[in-house]
């Protein structure tokens, strides 16, 4: 069972407006019942059935369920009184309770999504430490269904590390790709080629992690110890695991301070 209406501040947002999209689009929600914040009160979301308003606290007014999609920083400078709602916060480092004291909503959940919501493919973790009943848990997954895949969490603390490494999105793997690329012009291959390759590498034979189990495939590699053998020893000499764990800890201690 899903709530009858849906607000979200900031919706006209690259992240509330691909969720408001997908929402409408799917047929999670029907036209009319989403709500959202905008300045001027025109967008094209409107003529997807979208509702604009001027007046952040009048999205609160008109929704069951509120969705603050704004910056961190942005969020104390917001005055909403949403006593007796649902808030969904999508921003990094402002915890449940700052939250609940903001805007006196009876339950909040965190969630993190990443930038893959604009071709539906994100992944999103989310935490409530309120009781939810099965609908609520039902509407919360459903709403981020609609935009990739969603897996509520334990604890809140676990919301603060997914924000550095689902959170980021492609962030890591555009890194990769262009270190791949500079390495390979710096050896001599051409630049297009050398984008090619690497683009061969990070999106398309990434594609065989879908259905393989990461540590089989690196074992089945590993095995003809030849040349991706040797690739891969040398990064893990290089510490490469922890490399990875101690840039993801950087940003989740990000999130954990406050922003």
């Amino acid at each position: 069972m899903r709530v009858s209406t849906l607000g979200i501040i900031g919706g006209t947002g690259w992240l509330g407006g691909a969720l408001a999209q997908a929402v409408l689009e799917t047929g999670f929600l029907r036209a009319g019942s989403l709500f959202l914040s905008n300045r001027s009160g025109r967008h094209p979301l409107q003529a997807s059935g979208a509702q604009l308003l001027i007046d952040n606290q009048a999205v609160v007014d008109a929704s069951d369920t509120v969705v603050i999609s704004v910056r961190p920083e942005q969020f104390s400078e917001l005055t909403l009184d949403a006593s007796g709602k649902r808030v969904i916060s999508l921003m990094a480092g402002v915890t449940s309770q700052a939250i609940a004291e903001a805007t006196g909503a009876t339950v909040v959940v965190r969630a993190m999504p990443n930038a893959a919501v604009a071709i539906r493919q994100s992944f999103t973790p989310w935490h409530c430490s309120s009781e939810l009943t099965p609908a609520a848990v039902a509407f919360v997954q459903g709403m981020f269904g609609c935009v990739g895949m969603a897996s509520r969490v334990p604890t809140e603390q676990c919301i603060d590390y997914l924000s550095a490494l689902s959170g980021t999105g492609p962030a890591l793997p555009a890194l990769l790709m262009a270190a791949l690329m500079r390495q390979a012009v710096a050896a001599g291959v051409p630049e297009d080629i050398a984008q090619d390759a690497a683009r061969g590498v990070v999106v398309n034979a990434s594609q065989l992690l879908a259905t393989t189990e990461p540590h089989a495939l690196l074992d089945a590699l590993k095995a003809y110890k030849g040349v991706t053998a040797q690739a891969l020893q040398s990064l893990e000499d290089a510490g490469f695991e922890r490399l990875i764990g101690d840039a993801v800890h950087a940003g989740a201690e990000v999130a954990r301070r406050g922003m």
